[in-house]
C-alpha cells in the first residue's frame, strides 16, 4: 500500500506529520497532488480544540493541485491538469444544494438536520494539508487553474476570498455605501477588497495591528482605525457625523467586534457576519434597538463549488485584486508543525502561510 505525508489532529493541542494510505479514487472522486496548502484559523479551531473532529483527521481545506487520477465516471478533465476545489464540496444533488444554498450541503436525517455539512475537507473527510487529497464529486467541485497564475495568486480562491467576498456579497452593498469592516485578518482583508468591488465608496478598516491596516489600505480601504489607540465604536460614529455605517462585516468571531459592529450601523443597517464563534454570544438590547432598529444581521459560510471558484478566478486574472501579498511565510509540508506554531501565535507580521509538499 503507497503512503504519503498527512497533518493529522491527534488530540487537543496537538496537530502532527503522520504516514497515511494514499486515498483510493472512487467513480466521482477526483484524486489531487497538492502542490500548495495553508492553514486557516479553522484549523486553529480545530487544533485548540474549539471545533472537534475526529482523530487522524487529515485537516485542511484550501489547496493548489494537480489531477493524480480521475474516477471512472468523471469526464472533461485530464491527469495533470491544474486544479483548485473549495473548502466547500457541495454534491449538487441535496435539498440544500436545490435550495441555492450548496454551503450548507447537510443530509437531514432522524435527528434533524446537520448545519455547514457543506464543509468536509478537514471535518467530516480528510483534507489537504498532504501530499495529495480526495476531492468528492469531482465534477462539481473542480476548476481548472490557467498556466498563467501562480499557485499563490489562487490560494486564497478555496476560502478566504470566497468568504470574505461572501460578507460584501451577502449584505447586499451598493453603490455609495459606506462600510465597516472588524478585523483585517485574512478574511477581513478580502471582505474589504469584496466590498469595494461591490461598489462601496467609504470603506473602514478596523484592526489593532499596523502592519494590517496597512495591506487594508492595499485592499482598498480608504480610511483605517487603530482599536488599539481608539474606542473604534466611537471613531467610526464621528467619522461618519453620527450617521453610522450602511454595513458592518464582522471578521474575527468574538462578542466584542460583533457589538461594536451591531453599535455602528445607522438605522435599518446590515451586519454581515463571517466570523467563528467559540461561545454564545450576547445582543446589547441598546445597540439592537429593542429589536425595532431594522436592523439585519446575516451569517455566511463560504461558499463553493467549481462555479464559484471560476468566478473568483477570473477576478484574479483580471488584476484587480492581488491578494499575493496575503502570503507572507512559506514552508515545506515536512516543518508542518513549526507553520502551525507561528501561524498559531501569529508572530512575525503572519498573515497566510504557503506550505508546499
Amino acid at each position: 500500500m503507497k503512503t504519503m505525508k498527512a497533518a493529522i489532529f491527534v488530540e487537543r493541542g496537538r496537530i502532527e506529520l503522520a504516514d497515511k494510505p494514499i486515498p483510493e479514487v472512487g467513480p466521482l472522486d477526483a484524486l489531487v497532488k497538492v502542490t500548495t496548502t495553508t492553514i486557516c484559523g479553522t484549523d486553529i479551531h480545530i487544533l485548540k480544540g474549539e471545533y472537534p473532529v475526529a482523530p487522524r483527521l487529515t485537516v485542511g481545506h484550501e489547496h493548489v493541485g494537480v489531477i493524480a487520477a480521475l474516477g471512472s465516471a468523471v469526464h472533461g478533465y485530464r491527469e495533470g491538469q491544474r486544479v483548485i476545489a473549495g473548502a466547500i464540496t457541495p454534491s449538487g444533488w441535496s435539498n440544500a444544494c436545490q435550495c441555492g444554498c450548496g454551503s450548507q450541503d447537510g443530509a437531514g436525517t432522524a435527528h434533524g438536520w446537520k448545519p455547514i455539512g457543506g464543509w468536509k475537507f478537514g471535518n467530516t473527510i480528510d483534507g489537504c494539508q498532504a501530499e495529495y487529497v480526495l476531492v468528492p464529486d469531482a465534477m462539481a467541485n473542480l476548476a481548472p487553474v490557467p498556466d498563467t497564475l501562480s499557485d499563490e495568486q489562487v490560494l486564497m480562491c478555496p476560502d478566504i476570498m470566497s468568504t470574505g467576498f461572501s460578507g460584501a456579497e451577502n449584505a447586499g452593498i451598493r453603490i455609495g455605501d459606506t462600510v465597516a469592516v472588524f478585523a483585517q485578518g485574512p478574511i477581513g482583508l478580502c471582505a474589504t477588497a469584496g466590498a469595494r468591488l461591490s461598489g462601496a465608496t467609504r470603506i473602514i478598516a478596523v484592526d489593532r495591528l499596523a502592519r494590517r491596516l496597512e495591506v487594508a489600505r492595499r485592499m482598498g480601504a480608504d480610511e483605517v482605525v487603530d482599536a488599539s489607540a481608539v474606542d473604534p465604536v466611537a471613531e467610526i460614529l464621528r467619522l461618519t457625523d453620527g450617521r453610522g455605517v450602511d454595513v458592518a462585516i464582522e471578521a474575527l468571531g468574538t462578542q466584542a467586534t460583533f457589538e461594536a459592529a451591531l453599535r455602528v450601523l445607522r438605522p435599518g443597517g446590515t451586519l454581515s457576519s463571517l466570523g467563528v464563534y467559540s461561545s454564545d454570544l450576547t445582543i446589547p438590547l441598546g445597540a439592537f434597538a429593542a429589536g425595532l432598529g431594522d436592523h439585519r444581521i446575516l451569517t455566511s459560510l463560504c461558499p463553493g463549488g467549481k462555479e464559484r471558484m471560476r468566478r473568483l478566478i477570473a477576478v484574479i486574472a483580471s488584476g484587480r485584486v492581488d491578494l499575493e501579498p496575503l502570503v507572507t511565510h512559506r514552508f515545506r509540508l515536512d516543518d508542518i508543525e513549526k507553520a502551525y506554531d507561528l501561524f498559531g501565535h501569529q508572530r512575525d507580521n503572519v498573515l497566510k502561510v504557503a506550505i508546499s509538499p
